[in-house]
């Protein structure tokens, strides 16, 4: 397993990753971007047309929504680390396979080691599921859970916004919770 000493470093592996088959496909990995010492770690999926295109998370039209959302937690985005499950884009943004999670597992787990944030809010049942994974998103969706020394917080991906009316609403409700929750949190 390698060993990673800072971000920049987990980035360039990323970067010149070829562990599955996505890096074939991919203009740009996506490594992940915020500050070393967030508190808050959003974790999504995979990248999808914009992101490849760009190398940064979420900046498409799910990732206009989630700065809406964060907006509505009082989390400004460049307070927060937003990475995804698998670092390159699924062909026609398919589902991440397992392989390929498994793949990316290392950079995931030496972001997780570095930032070392007290909150994960997973966006989406992938990013869930690697967490906790006897979970439903349709259950667990907006409430936070103790796993080992940190709270993850499992969310609706915000592109399930987008694409599912009928969902707006559950996950702004979602995120206001959270940033309530988050104040009391680091307020003790």
């Amino acid at each position: 397993m390698a060993t990673f000493n800072t971000l920049d470093e987990v980035a360039q592996a990323v970067r010149q990753c070829t562990r599955c088959p996505l890096h074939a496909h991919r203009t740009h990995a996506v490594p992940g971007e915020g500050p070393d010492r967030a508190r808050v770690m959003l974790i999504g999926e995979a990248p999808g047309y914009y992101e490849d295109r760009s190398g940064r998370p979420f900046v498409g039209a799910a990732g206009r929504f989630l700065n809406h959302l964060l907006e509505l937690a009082g989390l400004p985005r460049d307070q927060v680390f937003i990475t995804n499950i698998v670092k390159c884009r699924p062909p026609r943004n398919r589902d991440p396979k397992p392989e390929e999670i498994k793949a990316c597992q290392v950079y995931l787990q030496a972001q997780l080691c570095l930032i070392d944030p007290p909150v994960i809010v997973t966006l989406g049942r992938f990013a869930m599921g690697y967490f906790l994974p006897e979970a439903r998103i349709s259950w667990v969706h907006g409430k936070p859970y103790r796993v080992q020394h940190r709270w993850v917080v499992p969310m609706y991906h915000p592109a399930a916004g987008l694409y599912r009316e009928a969902l707006r609403p559950v996950l702004e409700e979602d995120f206001r919770n959270l940033g309530r929750w988050l104040a009391e949190m680091f307020r003790s």
